[in-house]
């Protein structure tokens, strides 16, 4: 299906991000990830046969300029970037939100998916044959915030827009993007929801989760799409989720 593709996942270290980079290897891409943690690349790589690992802070524009030039340098080319690099931020009321928390989960959630969809454009617009897919990890909290939870629905919020902005500028140059608003796959970083989360009405009540499985089914089948078609947003939660009528 995918034709040795170069593919590359951002936040590839663990939860969906991992999943998704052994899900496209086993599709037939060409793997790329990166992450901060190279101990943690390393072991995904050797999932993923031939990964180029590459250690990359996607909050550092000069980082991540370094690692599209080492892509174009030792795999020729990008077809596809699943932007999926992302932090949460502990849970505050919007008048306790610390200013370095809100910097913090921007410079990631938000800048960092900029500055990789930025060079990525850059780099499909240039090369022969020219095109390629950018899908963007949203989030349930791109349409519905979590109470306490402002900068990540802030960056959420934005991604949405970052999302259609490439869509419509990437129209001239045969690239596509969509994005998959993920709602609570059952990974590390939202093992708590078993135990109980906060909701809107002030109760903590507990979540159901489902199989990462899933959301990777979702991105290689986004990826495995002609250019002349884009899924522009994909929703996959848990079923029973409080996520229709929140808010």
């Amino acid at each position: 299906m995918a034709d040795n593709k170069v593919a590359l996942v951002t936040g590839a270290t663990s939860g969906i991000g991992r999943a998704t980079a052994i899900g496209l290897s086993k599709a037939g891409f060409r793997l790329v990830i990166c992450g901060r943690r190279a101990d943690q690349l390393d072991d995904v790589a050797q999932a993923c046969g031939d990964a180029l690992a590459i250690p990359c802070d996607v909050s550092d524009a000069g980082d991540v300029g370094k690692m599209f030039m080492r892509i174009r340098e030792e795999r020729g080319r990008i077809d596809f970037v699943f932007n999926n690099a992302g932090r949460f931020s502990p849970a505050a009321a919007f008048g306790d939100v610390e200013v370095s928390t809100w910097l913090d989960v921007i410079n990631v959630n938000l800048n960092g998916a900029f500055f990789v969809a930025r060079e990525a454009f850059r780099m499909m617009r240039d090369q022969d044959p020219q095109g390629g897919r950018i899908v963007n990890n949203g989030s349930i909290s791109a349409h519905a915030p979590r109470p306490g939870a402002a900068p990540y629905t802030a960056s959420k919020h934005a991604i949405t827009g970052l999302t259609k902005s490439i869509s419509l500028d990437g129209r001239a140059f045969n690239i596509a993007c969509g994005q998959i608003d993920i709602g609570n796959t059952a990974t590390d970083m939202t093992a708590r929801m078993s135990t109980g989360s906060l909701q809107a009405n002030g109760t903590i009540m507990p979540e159901p989760t489902f199989d990462v499985r899933h959301v990777v089914d979702g991105v290689v089948y986004m990826a495995g799409l002609p250019l002349d078609a884009n899924v522009q947003f994909m929703t996959v939660m848990a079923t029973s989720m409080p996520f229709i009528g929140r808010g």
